[in-house]
């Protein structure tokens, strides 16, 4: 982020590279794998065949016991969390969730559609007792009902303001839904009435029947209470622990299991009455389970993780992988292969391949690792928590400790030369170096406000941002830092400028300024969200990406006059973005996330005249190696996919997700690590679909 990310950037342009060109960018989860959205319930078909759904529409299935999984974000083209999921039988199925989200499948999942559910309050659970009744809650004390298999859905009166967490009916007439703050609610007439029940004060989350008279319910604290007379009356159990328990499923009487936080996994084998503590080998929430028998089952939770068992819960195996779920929040690109990332709990991993894969290197610490900067593929700095300071020369092999003389977090570093850099942090700390970080001296950073982000565009000239608007230059190299008034009282997360004038700062509620006269002058742009935005990165005057919380990504092609969103295909918080040249860049952020982005340059128009109808040319050259130009036309705004996939039918990428305006287009896949064979290119909109073939030859 100061001079000479600039300075790489810059010579790759030299080389016959264009700006950057952010709007239809292919965005490919690197890890977790295969990817870390986080997974809040799963069904089993049978021993092969599971479903399972998260966030940011997030439908994963597989047909081969979880040895490889397929994916598919934003199932119904909105970008909501789905909470729950229910299947009648082998081949009808309703998933449940954010904003009133009701979706509804009649081939296993394979496609869904969505049913309109009269509601914009969250929905947490849904039940159905045949095909055609079902219930489903939500937050606000929610009830909703379908008779007809969710063509219709009516709301029913709870009576409670509460959020309504989990749903469960033993037949059309007796149900019981469970939510916040101890709430009980009964019905013995399919819903025309819900009695309220006093069983306690804690969270409840989960609700299961065992058979029409034995239930139980989890919830917060290591709740479990357990019913013999259907709802009548419940007993606490003896759980063994104080975590939250989210879940819980029986594939008989008397088999049964409970899910919770920080791995927890809890199983019976007498209908309830005692529960033993499993080793799951996760510290992650657990949010859903499902088993086809007693043996065959499988948890979900957060960041992606799925776990199965096939001796019941004897032992459990991981079905995804991840090197870490560690937050991650510092990221920097030396060259195409060669990146660093830098997190939480001492966290820093490094890639060598473009991010196919990661490795774990030794840190030292366990404090937050907040920022990285490296002056050539050898040397770097990373500063944390509690005044951390690490240094390499060896790309990483081995991480030395800094003396910084302060307990504060230090939040950004930048170099403009092997020897002179900066390091930011709280209390408006800021901190010089001539000697490579042999000895850091403390500058007069001209505020008292935290410092998050610090970037020099060239040896003389730098910018720092923080919080309630705080942005401060220099214009001698860092010997003096004078205040800026930017017009804005929100913490600001970063700070990036093109040149000496013209710059963007972004931060919370959406909250993005830019400048064109060094600072002079700031102006308010309008973002289009209200979610924080924790990274800017631009190209050159025009270009520029912004991520944030929820996955939130944002791109401008005319210097923030305009901001549009984009589809990253993550839910998680994204909290940083590095870019090594015009085509590939990094993002990185919570539970693990780290996320590359491809293309950068295209699809471009071709035609600013509107095109007459849809249409998927053949691509060109073909057969290629390794790159080929595919165009297409859409007559009239709407969201395109364009996706690749073997001749097995697995999606291998997906170039395109995103709302684009009527014209021509094209796109150039890249295909370096991709094998030789047959490759099938599908054009999907609203109201069109065409694929065609081609052929890669190495």
């Amino acid at each position: 982020m100061a001079i000479l990310r600039v300075l790489i950037f810059f010579s790759a342009l030299i080389f016959g590279m264009s700006d950057l060109c952010f709007s239809q960018s292919s965005w490919t989860w690197q890890n977790p794998l295969p990817q870390g959205n986080r997974l809040n319930d799963i069904h089993i078909f049978d021993i092969n065949t599971a479903i399972a759904v998260g966030s940011a529409e997030t439908v994963m299935r597989t047909t081969n016991g979880g040895t490889s999984w397929t994916v598919q974000h934003y199932v119904a083209d909105k970008t909501d969390n789905l909470r729950d999921l229910f299947f009648i039988d082998a081949n009808v199925g309703t998933a449940v969730g954010q904003d009133g989200t009701i979706l509804h499948t009649t081939d296993a999942g394979l496609s869904w559609i969505t049913q309109i559910s009269g509601t914009i309050q969250d929905l947490s659970s849904v039940h159905f007792i045949n095909t055609t009744t079902g219930t489903v809650v939500g937050e606000f004390g929610t009830i909703l009902k379908t008779t007809d298999g969710g063509s219709n859905w009516s709301p029913q009166t709870s009576g409670t303001p509460w959020d309504l967490n989990s749903v469960f009916f033993t037949d059309v007439n007796s149900g019981i839904a469970v939510g916040d703050t101890g709430t009980v609610l009964i019905t013995t007439n399919g819903g025309l009435t819900w009695m309220p029940q006093v069983v306690g004060v804690l969270h409840l989350r989960g609700v299961y029947f065992n058979s029409p008279s034995t239930g139980i319910i989890v919830g917060d604290q290591g709740t479990i209470l357990r019913t013999t007379n259907s709802g009548v009356t419940w007993t606490p159990q003896i759980s063994g622990t104080l975590q939250g328990l989210n879940a819980v499923y029986f594939s008989d009487t008397n088999t049964g299991t409970i899910v919770g936080h920080n791995g927890t996994i809890l199983r019976t084998t007498d209908g309830g009455l005692n529960w033993i503590a499993q080793t799951s080998g996760s510290t992650n929430s657990i949010e859903g389970l499902h088993f086809f028998n007693a043996n065959t089952g499988m948890v979900v939770g957060n960041a992606g993780q799925i776990l199965g068992t096939v001796n019941g819960g004897l032992s459990w195996n991981f079905l995804t992988s991840s090197i870490t779920t560690n937050d991650l929040r510092g990221i920097f690109l030396t060259s195409n292969t060669t990146g660093t990332a830098t997190g939480s709990s001492g966290q820093i991993l490094r890639t060598t391949d473009g991010g196919n894969t990661w490795t774990a290197q030794t840190s030292g610490t366990l404090q937050y690792l907040r920022s990285v900067f490296f002056t050539d593929a050898l040397t770097g700095t990373i500063v944390g928590s509690g005044g951390t300071i690490l240094r390499t020369t060896n790309g990483g092999t081995t991480w030395s400790p800094q003396a910084s003389g302060t307990i504060n977090s230090l939040r950004g570093v930048c170099f403009t030369n092997t020897n002179t850099g900066f390091i930011v942090g709280s209390s408006g700390l800021m901190m010089g170096t001539t000697n490579g970080g042999t000895t850091w001296n403390t500058l007069n950073s001209g505020t008292l406000n935290s410092l998050r982000s610090i970037q020099f565009v060239n040896s003389n000239v730098g910018y720092a941002a923080g919080s309630l608007g705080t942005i401060v230059r220099t214009t001698n190299g860092g010997t003096s830092w004078t205040p800026l008034s930017t017009g804005t009282i929100q913490d600001l997360y970063s700070v990036w400028f093109t040149d000496a004038n013209n710059g963007t700062a972004v931060g919370d509620t959406g909250t993005i300024v830019r400048t064109t006269n060094a600072g002079t002058s700031w102006i308010t742009q309008t973002s289009g969200t209200i979610s924080d935005l924790k990274d800017v990165y631009f190209s050159n005057s025009l270009n520029g990406i912004v991520v944030g919380t929820d996955g939130r990504v944002i791109y401008t092609t005319d210097g923030g006059t305009t901001w549009i969103r984009q589809r990253s295909g993550s839910a998680n918080t994204l909290l940083g973005i590095n870019f090594i040249n015009a085509d590939m860049g990094i993002a990185v952020g919570a539970d693990g996330t780290i996320m590359r982005i491809s293309g950068g340059l295209v699809p471009v128009p071709i035609s600013i005249t509107p095109a007459n109808e849809y249409e998927l040319q053949n691509n060109y050259p073909n057969p290629f190696n390794p790159s080929t130009t595919i165009k297409f036309a859409i007559p009239e705004a709407t969201n395109v996919t364009l996706s690749i996939y073997n001749v097995l039918g697995e999606k291998i990428t997906e170039l395109i997700n995103s709302e684009l305006e009527a014209g021509k287009y094209q796109y150039q896949w890249n295909a370096t690590n991709v094998a030789t064979g047959i490759y099938i290119y599908e054009l999907k909109t609203d109201k069109f679909v065409s694929v065609k073939k081609m052929m890669l030859i190495k």
